[in-house]
């Protein structure tokens, strides 16, 4: 009778717990505020991490991603990363359908394993494995648990729940188990409180946890991703990288441990000692002396990427360069540093992280953050900074990936926090003057002359040292922005100095340029420099605003008009002043010539969020401006009478 009973129960029960979504990862169980604007929503994740021996570490990771529709297809597969010093002792995954039932379960010939080497890369023992279900019927969910053993603990796991702002997360937890012994430095973002702190014997267990995060809308301008969402970067105290022993404690031993892995690998072949007194035995000028130093080593080596265990922190010594002619950021800047010293010259060896944002650092974690080497040569109170993996660069120019950033100075000292060259309104300069002619079917014929400075020459520089005339032809033909257009031939000179200049010179023909409607003929005189940048009005604005690229434009038009033809109106003179930047614009017409004036500066900074639809307003009327139309109309002649 009781077993009765209990079947009658359990028959009942069902259908309810199956109409209240028991399944874990039916769609159903999402809160209605984490689909809003959501492409993908993380449902669940947890990682522990263990430091359990004093260079050894695993990793424990399970998370399961809700993919809405193609737009988060990124997250239905996983990949993950081994080298020499980190390997994957399993990886497993299952896929679910909209009700959380289980549709599959990987199997260990799903997983592909490949190379994760590219080109520039000569010797890298990087491999990755990755897996996708490549489902299609939405929503569907995929689930994925990894667990990766380190031969090393200089690389603690980051915590960033929401990976982007169109991921909602329902609940991501971390949890980090480190010896009492060796304290566990973090940094946090937009975490409420501190992380729970427990005891476990020897050990110190850290745990962080959130739900229930909604998406973030993408605003223009904001700041990095790390200010608008939650997460926590970490690093021991002390650490091991193979048998190197390394400590956080401060950026000064940070240094102190890369300037160890490096000591004593900068001796030099007889051979090249002796090319570097002939280079700069005779010059008395310091700076020249590094300028032919480094325009030698630019001649005489090319840049390839090592990455074998602690070689992706430890250079190869200068006699291994100067005999293969090769090297990656590492050894190649290690070498710089050989032959300076060679030629009497001190220089330092910097570490640096390249390209992105160039408020990367976290200046209170000191712990590795960088992924490039460089190298400065201080002058009393001038430096001159080396990047040392190109062949093209000027010596003592940073562009715009290495430019106005932290960087870690060391030397036997140890490490100190030092920046990188900035530019500002007046280096990264741009100045055009153009000639044209129009006709009377509107092709405009022009001259073009422009200098770029500084980060404005930045992608013409890897241009024109890049492609053959041919390909930078076939470039130019389609990069332009005009409608219908030939180049008949272009020209460029550098001048590669510390703020280096490029001198570009474009003989153009542009078809249709000028609108001709009966005798009227419409002419925006701003040919080449028109703005693109149109933002709209928001209603609330979250984030502050960040305008990181500070640059001034000035452009002089002269276009001579057809014969016959007149004023009928002409856009007014256009002034335009800001906290953003300034604008101002003006055209006229004299002597059959259409003279056009521009200039603009763009103020880098950052700025309240109540200022965004000043700068909104700041952007139209400057996209309003550079589109300015004159108007022209033919000149009426009363024919002359016939005598009889």
């Amino acid at each position: 009778m009781r077993a009765l009973l209990l079947c009658v129960v359990a028959c009942v029960l069902l259908p309810v717990r199956l109409l209240a979504g028991e399944e874990p990862y039916a769609v159903q169980n999402i809160p209605a505020a984490l689909l809003k604007n959501a492409n993908v929503v993380k449902r669940t994740e947890e990682i522990r991490y263990v430091i359990n021996e004093k260079n050894k570490a695993k990793l424990y990771q399970k998370v399961a991603y809700t993919i809405l529709n193609e737009k988060g297809d990124r997250w239905g597969g996983y990949v993950e990363g081994y080298d020499k010093l980190r390997s994957i002792e399993s990886f497993e995954g299952s896929l679910y359908d909209a009700n959380g039932k289980k549709l599959k379960s990987l199997k260990k010939g799903d997983i592909k394993d490949v190379s994760a080497n590219d080109d520039a890369n000569l010797a890298d023992d990087s491999r990755m494995k990755w897996h996708n279900f490549f489902y299609k019927i939405y929503p569907y969910t995929v689930e994925y648990e990894v667990e990766l053993s380190y031969k090393g603990t200089m690389f603690l796991p980051q915590w960033m729940p929401q990976e982007r702002g169109i991921m909602s997360v329902q609940q991501s937890v971390i949890t980090v188990t480190a010896p009492a012994a060796n304290p566990l430095h973090y940094k946090m973002f937009n975490y409420t409180g501190q992380p729970s702190v427990s005891d476990d014997k020897a050990n110190k267990v850290y745990h962080w946890e959130i739900k229930n995060i909604p998406t973030v809308s993408d605003e223009y301008a904001a700041p990095s991703w790390r200010e608008q969402t939650t997460c926590v970067y970490m690093a021991t105290e002390k650490f091991m990288l193979e048998d190197y022993e390394g400590s956080n404690a401060s950026w000064k031993d940070f240094g102190k441990f890369v300037y160890d892995l490096k000591k004593g690998k900068d001796e030099l072949p007889d051979n090249v000692k002796k090319k570097v007194h002939e280079l700069v035995d005779g010059i008395s000028d310091p700076k020249e002396k590094v300028k032919k130093l480094y325009e030698y080593m630019q001649a005489n080596t090319r840049y390839i990427s090592i990455q074998l265990g602690v070689g992706g922190w430890q250079p190869f010594d200068a006699k291994y360069v100067a005999t293969k002619r090769y090297g990656d950021c590492k050894a190649l800047s290690n070498y710089m540093f050989a032959l300076l010293k060679e030629a009497g010259i001190r220089s330092v060896y910097a570490v640096i992280r390249s390209g992105g944002s160039d408020n990367y650092l976290l200046t209170d974690l000191p712990s590795s953050q960088f992924n490039h080497a460089v190298l400065f040569v201080p002058m009393g109170t001038d430096t001159t900074w080396l990047e040392c993996t190109s062949q093209t660069q000027a010596a003592g120019y940073f562009g715009g990936g290495t430019g106005n950033r932290f960087a870690v100075a060391v030397d036997e000292n140890g490490g100190s926090l030092v920046r990188t060259p900035s530019y500002g309104l007046n280096e990264n300069l741009q100045v055009r003057n153009i000639s044209a002619t129009i006709n009377e079917d509107g092709l405009l014929e022009a001259l073009v002359k422009t200098t770029y400075r500084a980060e404005q020459q930045d992608r013409l520089h890897y241009l024109i040292n890049g492609l053959s005339k041919d390909k930078l032809m076939e470039f130019l033909k389609e990069d332009l922005e005009l409608a219908t257009y030939d180049v008949r031939s272009f020209q460029y000179k550098e001048d590669k100095k510390e703020l280096p200049v490029i001198s570009e010179t474009l003989d153009l023909v542009v078809d249709h340029y000028a609108t001709v409607s009966g005798k009227r003929f419409f002419v925006i005189p701003n040919i080449f420099t028109r703005t693109h940048r149109k933002i709209k009005t928001v209603e609330e604005r979250r984030n502050d605003l960040v305008l990181e690229f500070e640059f001034k434009d000035v452009d002089s038009v002269e276009i001579k008009i057809p014969a016959g033809y007149a004023q009928e109106s002409l856009p007014q003179d256009v002034k335009i002043e800001s906290k953003f930047g300034k604008y101002s614009s003006s055209v006229k017409l004299a002597e059959g010539k259409i003279l056009y004036y521009r200039s603009y500066e763009h103020y880098s900074g950052r700025f309240p969020a109540a200022a965004y639809n000043e700068l909104v307003n700041f952007y139209e009327a400057i996209y309003k401006a550079d589109r300015n139309k004159i108007v022209l109309v033919k000149s009426e002649q009363t024919p002359a009478l016939k005598a009889f």
